[in-house]
């Protein structure tokens, strides 16, 4: 049996064509999508599902139905979790979540990290990679930086030993005590580059946010070091500017702006979107970070860092970005399903149906996820998901 898509514009191999129909096998009917676009499947390497341990905030089912509606067909879930998934039987509770969760959400890829040291904190005995490896899209001790340098250093051996990549969230606890917090993001990746280009192992940055770290990366690529980065949709869209207007406005709503790292000011947002134009910067993730409605209405200071995005990333980028004239819209595909696919090695595995035609608002109280707090709502865009498809399965339909 096939599914048969007719109409639209279709992304092909980074550029937009006629569709002159779509046959995807495994699926079953005719569609006709009209004048809408047929993007692949989104994929994002660093959301955050909540289960197991905390899911009150959010769940694999809400999480997976969150993504299936904002286009993705493939997310890689980061280890901050209970119990961390250190281990092999650490992880098989998170992968029976997983299972679970997949049959009762929506049917799209999810495949998860495991840590880089034992505990996920930065420090200490580093996980059992060997054994997690077959199961695990990378390493990483997300939420926290891995503080010593020979820690790194021998993570990055392992890693490169079971070819997986070592995925960072870069963040030194002295600089942090200290106040010089976008200083304790560059410079453990600076730290970082020199110990992937000597030890071989591949490298990513998570969620980049100053423009100290991208001219870092931008030289580190240049040298031949196996060095990827993403930034997020508030890095790109959002600035200190923005952030004080709202927050002054609307104290209540200030844990809409509360994240790790935090956002930056208006040079470091416009060379983040340089960095994306010239490559340096390779793709885009959502950092999609559910809280519980208590843990986010206590005011900026007090709010916990995290903030929703799978459902609402792709139009906020698409409308003040591409429709802004500042980007591409093949380049932001290319950032939110080639790359990231690239790189993590996920095969093609589904697409993604769009009207760019009818405006509406963002609305948070619709979301399929559990966490409700984005900065982008009430955002006016363009860009509404039709339909995902994944795996021949249509596993939404708006």
């Amino acid at each position: 049996m096939s599914l048969e898509i007719k109409g639209g514009t279709i992304y092909r191999e980074g550029a937009f064509v006629a569709n002159e129909g779509l046959v995807i096998e495994n699926g079953e009917g005719v569609i006709d999508v009209g004048n809408s676009f047929l993007l692949p499947g989104l994929c994002d390497v660093h959301v955050h599902f909540r289960e197991p341990g905390q899911e009150y905030k959010e769940t694999i089912e809400t999480g997976s139905r969150a993504a299936a509606r904002g286009g993705f067909t493939t997310v890689c879930t980061m280890p901050n979790l209970n119990p961390p998934p250190g281990d092999l039987d650490a992880l098989r509770v998170s992968l029976a979540c997983i299972e679970r969760g997949r049959a009762s959400g929506a049917a799209i890829q999810i495949v998860p990290y495991g840590t880089i040291t034992r505990a996920r904190d930065g420090r200490g005995e580093l996980s059992d990679m060997e054994a997690l490896a077959p199961y695990v899209c990378g390493f990483s001790d997300d939420g926290t930086g891995v503080q010593d340098r020979a820690n790194m250093r021998a993570a990055m051996e392992l890693a490169k030993s079971v070819g997986r990549l070592i995925v960072a969230h870069c963040e030194d606890d002295e600089l942090v005590r200290s106040g010089r917090i976008r200083e304790s993001e560059w410079r453990q990746i600076e730290r970082d580059v020199k110990l992937a280009d000597e030890t071989g192992c591949g490298y990513h940055v998570c969620h980049i946010s100053c423009r100290e770290s991208v001219e870092v990366i931008r030289e580190a690529k240049k040298s031949g070091v196996d060095v990827t980065c993403e930034t997020a949709p508030h890095y790109l869209l959002l600035d200190t500017d923005t952030l004080e207007r709202d927050i002054n406005a609307a104290p209540a709503f200030g844990g809409r702006y509360k994240m790790n790292p935090p956002i930056k000011d208006r040079a470091d947002r416009i060379a983040l979107i340089e960095g994306a134009l010239d490559g340096t910067v390779d793709m885009i993730a959502t950092d999609h970070a559910p809280h519980s409605d208590a843990e986010k209405r206590t005011g900026f200071a007090k709010s916990l860092n995290g903030i929703t995005g799978l459902e609402c990333a792709f139009p906020a980028l698409y409308t003040w970005l591409v429709q802004a004239g500042a980007m591409p819209l093949e380049r932001l595909v290319e950032m939110m399903a080639d790359a990231p696919r690239r790189r993590f090695g996920f095969a093609d595995n589904g697409y993604s149906v769009w009207d760019f035609e009818t405006p509406y608002r963002i609305d948070s109280a619709t979301f399929c996820s559990k966490g409700k707090w984005t900065p982008f709502d009430g955002w006016p865009v363009y860009g509404r998901n039709r339909m995902t498809i994944c795996d021949g399965r249509i596993v939404w339909k708006g």
